[in-house]
């Protein structure tokens, strides 16, 4: 396996403020409101990014083209200050938004909220596959230095690998410092390490740890193959998102317990390990399964639990590297 590229340094030690220890107090009151006694709030050292949130708005006059009408819980309007307002066990410092709208001009859209709230440090965008259309959204959105990348999914990066001028098109995101996230289930690793070794200078962030299922019990064996084949890829990293999503609990019952996910857990920690994991909550879709709060907490008990280091670059420096996120004043 490829050793892991050096990530940035890691930011000072912050002290804990006023609103960080409010933030936990309010988590713990909720969590003992739900039923369950306390959260425990582990050590973590300097910012905590959310590389993975989605923002909308479905009563623009446009309208949104995700979620649907008959989504009763995703059919809402979803802002920065509705996601700072949750209650979690650690204040979160900033996000990177991913977009999941094909709507070109909803790029636009979240760089326009981030312009007026530096809660947003980095956006991943979505541009049409239609090369002249994607380049000229490239051109456009990559002049804005919270514009970090994009996103596309598993059957787009087949037809990218088959198609010398989609894989060029590619390529232009190295050529802006950008970077790639990769959704799709498990059969989208293979085709991950291909594009990893076709373009070695792209950074790579595997969504969702692949969407593989979770039950508490050892991952599939074709699953830990791709992350094998993955992991060999030193630019290619791993986000830790949608672990409650994996358990198909939609009624809002995903376990609190670390010991369920620690299977696939340990597994990307093996083959990723301290410096190419990251944190995303996949919030707001996460809310079908469980709170932010448990999504939270899930990764806090196994991060912290690897030490103060590894735990910073979790949620934050592996995050920066992945990224470059941006540091913007409050």
């Amino acid at each position: 396996m490829s050793r892991s590229p050096v990530a940035p340094p890691l930011p000072h030690r912050m002290k804990t403020t006023r609103r960080e220890f409010l933030s936990g107090v309010w988590a713990a009151a909720a969590a003992s409101a739900a039923g369950c006694a306390t959260i425990s709030v582990p050590e973590v050292t300097g910012p905590l990014i959310d590389t993975h949130t989605h923002f909308y708005d479905p009563a623009r006059p446009q309208g949104v083209p995700w979620p649907g009408r008959n989504d009763p819980l995703l059919y809402r309007t979803v802002l920065p200050k509705d996601y700072r307002a949750l209650p979690q066990p650690r204040r979160v410092t900033g996000t990177v938004v991913v977009e999941a709208s094909p709507w070109i001009e909803d790029n636009q859209f979240i760089l326009d909220l981030a312009a007026k709230d530096p809660f947003i440090v980095g956006f991943v965008g979505n541009l049409p596959e239609d090369s002249a259309e994607f380049r000229a959204g490239l051109k456009r959105f990559a002049t804005n230095p919270l514009f970090r990348g994009i996103r596309i999914v598993h059957p787009r990066v087949v037809k990218s690998l088959a198609d010398p001028a989609k894989l060029a098109d590619l390529a232009l995101l190295v050529e802006h410092d950008l970077e790639l996230d990769l959704n799709g289930g498990p059969a989208l690793l293979a085709a991950a390490d291909r594009l990893a070794a076709a373009l070695p200078g792209l950074r790579i962030v595997i969504n969702h740890v692949a969407n593989v299922k979770i039950d508490g019990k050892a991952p599939p064996a074709d699953w830990l193959r791709g992350m094998d084949a993955c992991a060999r890829h030193p630019k290619v990293f791993c986000k830790v998102s949608a672990l409650v999503e994996g358990t198909g609990r939609t009624d809002g019952t995903a376990p609190r317990d670390v010991e369920f996910y620690r299977p696939v857990l340990d597994a990307v920690w093996e083959r990723f390990g301290a410096m190419r994991l990251i944190y995303g909550s996949n919030w707001p879709v996460s809310e079908r399964f469980a709170s932010c709060a448990t999504v939270q907490q899930v990764v806090l008990d196994y991060f912290t639990a690897k030490g103060s280091s590894a735990a910073a670059r979790f949620f934050s420096a592996n995050a920066r590297a992945a990224y470059k996120w941006v540091a913007r004043p409050a």
